[in-house]
């Protein structure tokens, strides 16, 4: 429908019509209108699976919803690093919308994995900005295809379950912008969800829902987001100021409550009818999108679907050690140990949470095929040592070639609603592991988890196996990859720290009351373990293969170029083993030299590529001015500094395999202020600033020494370095105390010479 007869159809609104139409009609539906022809519109939980609730609403997994598939969550799918296969997921839930009716699905959900405690980190994507926008973006334009929009969740700063509803996030300008609005920023300008979820936190002391600086201003003005903000459910605090700050849609359903409130403050004049207007408005427009494009012969083949969560789950399993023991033998005697062998945890708790109309267990595939015998071996509804169920472990693993314990995180462990107290897997299931690997040399540990876990055993075994939450076919998924039949290929998409205290938001992730102060700023996952150069368990873009790759004939198009223009970089990658398999190419970007804080490097770009035995393929990034820039809080926008970059090829972000430098000359110059409070230091790094600034030295004294005596009377009185170190930090208003011949008034007119040089 064209914005004209939308704007028609909400001139013959009533006032209370207009109100209700910005609060569900319930728990899962906008309003409709009978009488002007307007829809109810149906929006629904994901964003790995389809969580209709035909009857019971809820937003906590707590009532069933209806039959659906499970796809891998979003821990799992970044480690993908797969764009076109997310893409494909993303056009399949979206054909299961058109099949069930739902407008909108709930996700995704890209917000930064700070620390490893966030209950909810199952359903985010990554530590890195870039690997959460992409891959957001990739989810956004499958489901997107086949006109069903998604809602990019949650918006802004939602990085834990403690205190989520009232937490007031502390996050200083420019690290909100290069790491936290970063992971929305990119996905947002490029795909354009149909709508944006705001998050209940406080950020900065204003609610998200109220926050007009992120609704309005950055958003819409900046990024050109043109669809409707809907609230988290029950994140509204201030019905009237919350639309007047940009929250469109406030859901669920008020029962009414709300809508008398914007009634009243249009009436007032405390609200402009317009305001309300263009919410109604922006609302519409997607409600008539969607109708207007229903496929209402779209057909959901939920078995089909299962063989894609499958394909899909095979690309997210991340093979973090193999000491020649995989891929294992098919004719092998083996002992397959641990309850989520044969009942897999593969998706996390909450509102994401997918009722599967079927699950595949790696016992399923491999049983009466394979020479296998299974153990339970610990319990996972308490944290306690069964010695019946270990001892039987024990038995099985003594008399097999290899044992494959299948281990991980319960869903008391980690769920929505609450946030982790430790990195640890419960005590149990690392008895077992231990105890295992003292009667059985050939051990494989294959982990169940939505985030890092401390892995005490880990020298101990000989291979490692991160399956994730990988979804409801996840157990063919890990028995392909077990047993050689598909190479892995995912890499981390976060740092596993060796124990939780290494993590950078370790003494500040709680927060005190209500305020939780991000104090490591940019230096999130990587970033900060690269910067303190710190030992982890495995890093980030970490995952091993099958097969071999070789890095060559790294190319770069330019040696010099200006921050207006593009760089292209190509490099040839082989694959110089025996087996077909998948690498994920990584370009990290270093400044060489900065007046500012920087990483080490940065993740600018990822490609993921298939390779037969033999066969290259030259791989090429194009890079922009935010590949080498960082955000200025003085200019409040994005700067290159002129100077030299490291582009840096690697495997993973300890494993840097290929680099060239480039330099960069920057086209905006960021002026310098000089205040009373300048130091003299300062000053000298500008050669004309300096020859306004020197005839002040003569008459800097220390005490009876003159720095500024030509016959060394300064020497005398102090060490050479003592008297450097002084004058260097010196304030400009300095010689005023120290004796000199200068007034605070000549002070004040060489500040405003040096600031006229610019």
């Amino acid at each position: 429908m064209t914005r004209e007869k939308i704007r028609e159809l909400i001139s013959q609104m009533t006032l209370e019509e207009k109100a209700a139409m910005c609060s569900g009609a319930d728990f899962w539906h906008t309003e409709a209108v009978a009488r002007l022809g307007i829809p109810a519109s149906m929006v629904s939980d994901g964003p790995h699976g389809l969580r209709k609730q035909d009857l019971e609403g809820d937003h906590l997994g707590v009532n069933e919803s209806i039959k659906a598939v499970c796809f891998p969550a979003g821990c799992a799918t970044a480690a993908s690093f797969n764009r076109e296969l997310l893409t494909e997921m993303g056009a399949a839930l979206g054909n299961e919308c058109q099949a069930e009716g739902v407008s909108v699905i709930l996700g995704p959900a890209v917000n930064i994995k700070r620390s490893p405690l966030c209950g909810r980190n199952f359903e985010y994507y990554s530590e890195d900005p870039l690997v959460a926008s992409e891959t957001a973006g990739a989810l956004i334009k499958g489901v997107q295809s086949k006109n069903v929009g998604t809602s990019i969740k949650h918006f802004l700063a939602n990085n834990q379950e403690t205190r989520r509803m009232s937490c007031d996030s502390r996050v200083d300008e420019r690290t909100m912008r290069e790491i936290y609005l970063a992971a929305f920023e990119g996905a947002v300008k490029k795909q354009k969800p149909w709508t944006v979820m705001c998050s209940y936190n406080k950020i900065n002391g204003v609610y998200a829902a109220e926050n007009h600086k992120y609704l309005t201003e950055v958003l819409r003005d900046e990024w050109g987001f043109d669809g409707y903000v809907m609230s988290d459910w029950g994140a509204v605090n201030n019905r009237v100021e919350d639309l007047k700050a940009g929250l469109d849609l406030e859901m669920p359903t008020s029962h009414g409550v709300n809508d008398k409130l914007i009634v009243g403050a249009v009436q007032s004049g405390n609200l402009d009818e317009s305001d309300l207007d263009e919410a109604v408005e922006r609302i519409l427009n997607i409600v008539f999108r969607f109708e207007e494009n229903r496929d209402k012969e779209a057909v959901w083949d939920k078995d089909e679907d299962h063989e894609l969560a499958r394909r899909v789950a095979e690309e997210t399993i991340v093979l973090l050690k193999n000491e020649d023991i995989l891929p294992l033998q098919d004719t092998d005697n083996l002992a397959f140990i641990g309850k989520y062998a044969m009942e897999p945890r593969y998706q996390g708790g909450g509102s994401s949470h997918i009722n599967s109309h079927k699950i595949t267990s790696a016992m399923d595939i491999v049983s009466g095929r394979y020479n296998i015998v299974y153990a339970q071996g610990y319990r996972d509804d308490i944290d306690e040592t069964d010695e019946k169920l270990l001892k039987e472990a024990i038995e099985a693993a003594k008399t097999a070639k290899a044992a494959v314990i299948f281990a991980g995180l319960p869903d008391a462990f980690e769920s929505e609603g609450f946030d982790r107290t430790h990195m640890s897997m419960p005590a149990c299931q690392n008895e077992l592991i231990e105890k295992i690997t003292e009667v059985q040399p050939n051990t494989v540990v294959v982990l169940h988890n939505g985030s890092p876990v401390e892995m005490p055993w880990a020298d101990k075994v000989k291979g490692i196996v991160e399956a994730y939450l990988s979804g409801q076919a996840v157990g063919g998924a890990v028995c392909d990859i077990l047993f050689g039949k598909v190479n892995p290929s995912a890499k981390l998409p976060e740092t596993f720290p060796i124990k939780l205290e290494d993590n950078p938001s370790y003494l500040s992730y709680f927060g005190e009351g209500d305020m939780v102060e991000y104090r490591e700023g940019i230096f999130v996952g990587y970033r900060y373990y690269d910067k303190k150069k710190m030992d982890v368990l495995f890093p980030f873009g970490h995952g091993l293969s099958y097969t071999t790759f070789e890095y060559s004939n790294m190319q770069i198009d330019k040696e010099c170029i200006k921050d207006t223009e593009t760089l292209t970089v190509t490099v040839d990658v082989t694959n110089t083993g025996k087996k077909a398999g998948k690498e994920v190419v990584q370009l990290y970007v270093a400044d060489k030299e900065s007046t500012v804080i920087r990483p080490v490097k940065e993740l600018r770009n990822f490609a993921k590529i298939e390779l037969a035995p033999g066969e290259t393929k030259n791989v090429a990034f194009t890079l922009d001015k935010r590949a080498f820039a960082y955000y200025s809080v003085k200019i409040h926008d994005w700067h290159v500094e002129s100077g030299e970059f490291d582009i840096l090829i690697g495997k993973s972000s300890r494993d840097i395999v290929l680099c060239k430098t480039v330099t960069v000359e920057s086209t905006v110059k960021i002026p310098f202020v000089y205040t009373t409070d300048t130091t003299i230091g300062d000053v000298m790094k500008d050669q004309r600033a300096w020859e306004l600034a020197k005839p002040i030295i003569s008459g800097v004294t220390f005490g009876d020494a003159n720095p500024g005596d030509e016959n060394g009377s300064a020497a005398e009185a102090m060490s050479d370095e003592m008297v450097k170190a002084m004058m260097e930090y010196l304030p400009l208003r300095g010689p005023v105390s120290f004796g000199g011949s200068f007034s605070m008034a000549d002070i004040q007119k060489l500040v405003d010479q040096l600031n006229a040089l610019e």
